[in-house]
């Protein structure tokens, strides 16, 4: 009889809180992309009777939402990096300074998670003269490798990702009647949001149930709204 071996590496592997940066990054674009691009074109529908106008705006939407999702992932999760290298940075200057009280620190947070004191010191001792920057990077600030987000993967992914969910309703516009397109659109989405819902909540090992209802509720009301200001401002543009 033949085991497998089980290593570190793929106990967490078997984990879903490694896919947390680019499954958010990827929801959010495509969650956007779906509502923000069928919203625009229900919106613009709803007061013109010609394709033209809703082909326009639809397609406007999707290379601006798009490029917009792109820089504000990149720069939000630049942001959040900045940050971590500089508490990184001062941790270091202080283990350099304060050894000793830094040490009382790691024992401390030890003994916050329940071992004893002695037990706490001790392990503060062991880890620390493995790798002191480490176990407080980690156990002190709360940045491990799981944790750290990329700029560009999380840039990439939410531009990708508003991509594929923009183009979908683009798909509704182009071939579904004028007469029954606001209706095809509202449809549509809700269905795409439902798949979406359920795909991001299998994949982060959530309920589905929960994950398509919140997606589906505020796809709607977002769709509703768009919806009310084209018929309010129902002007041919």
């Amino acid at each position: 009889m033949k085991y497998k071996v089980i290593t570190i590496d793929n106990y967490l592997d078997n984990h879903f809180i490694g896919r947390s940066n680019w499954l958010r990054a990827a929801v959010l674009g495509a969650n956007d992309g779906i509502i923000s691009i069928s919203s625009i074109a229900i919106g613009v529908a709803a007061a013109n009777s010609e394709r033209a106008p809703i082909l326009l705006a639809t397609v406007a939407g999707l290379v601006a939402g798009a490029i917009s999702m792109a820089a504000g992932e990149y720069v939000s999760v630049s942001s959040q990096t900045d940050i971590e290298k500089a508490d990184i940075e001062r941790e270091r200057h202080e283990l350099e300074e304060m050894p000793d009280v830094e040490l009382k620190i790691l024992s401390e947070i030890y003994e916050r998670r329940g071992l004893q004191k002695e037990t706490a010191m001790l392990v503060a001792k062991e880890l620390t003269e493995k790798d002191a920057l480490s176990a407080h990077v980690r156990d002190e600030l709360g940045i491990n490798e799981m944790s750290q987000a990329n700029p560009i993967q999380a840039s990439l992914a939410s531009c990708a990702s508003f991509l594929a969910g923009g183009i979908l309703p683009l798909l509704v516009v182009l071939f579904t009647p004028l007469s029954n397109m606001v209706y095809s659109l509202y449809a549509f989405t809700i269905v795409a949001l439902a798949l979406l819902g359920a795909v991001s909540a299998r994949t982060g090992g959530s309920q589905i149930k929960k994950g398509v209802f919140r997606i589906v509720i505020w796809g709607t009301v977002a769709m509703g709204l768009s919806a009310f200001v084209g018929y309010l401002f129902g002007v041919n543009i």
